[in-house]
């Protein structure tokens, strides 16, 4: 007898546990009125004495302010994450997102001191310059990556200069830096 396939399978794990952390810390922040997010997932400068301020270099990426920015970001993050967990591996995308959240996180403790940071849109533009290396062959860039590049950077540098508004242009950039630095070295390695 044939043995039936299960309808819903576990198709991407590192993807769907980064976004069930997500959901867990934005509810946690409904139900703390902010305070975990103040506590856990958001950076900002604080005491080096502190053992939550390391927490939070990582943490961030996991807090969201409202139920929009979260679905803003985890929207992009389950259509894009599969398809890199599936090309490029589990252990990869968790450094991608690891590297990302660490290099975001510092960047912003120690250059931008008076402001909180939160949210998953450095691993958004990560992913999404990482996704224009999947057609990488032979050490030639795609044409697909520097469209990306100039469309999504060039998009954020000039919101950056001439937007005041509470979106950190500059972890996006630093996030799809990343990506871009990650995607090459992954795709030359193989």
């Amino acid at each position: 007898m044939k043995k039936r396939r299960p309808l819903i399978f576990l198709n991407s794990p590192v993807i769907l546990l980064f976004t069930g952390i997500c959901l867990l810390a934005l509810l946690a922040s409904n139900l703390t009125g902010g305070r975990s997010n103040d506590l856990l997932f958001s950076v900002y400068r604080s005491s080096l004495a502190s053992p939550f301020t390391y927490l939070r270099f990582i943490g961030h990426v996991f807090g969201h302010v409202s139920r929009e920015h979260f679905m803003g970001n985890i929207m992009m993050i389950l259509v894009i994450g599969p398809l890199l967990e599936e090309k490029y591996g589990s252990a990869n995308i968790a450094i991608v997102i690891l590297v990302t959240a660490l290099i975001t996180g510092i960047i912003q403790f120690v250059f931008f001191p008076g402001v909180q940071l939160m949210g998953a849109s450095g691993v958004v533009f990560a992913f999404i310059l990482l996704s224009s290396f999947t057609s990488f062959r032979d050490g030639s860039i795609p044409l697909t990556f520097l469209l990306v590049a100039c469309i999504y950077l060039g998009e954020e540098i000039y919101d950056g200069i001439f937007l005041r508004d509470n979106v950190s242009n500059l972890t996006h950039i630093v996030g799809g830096l990343i990506g871009a630095a990650l995607g090459y070295l992954m795709n030359k390695k193989n």
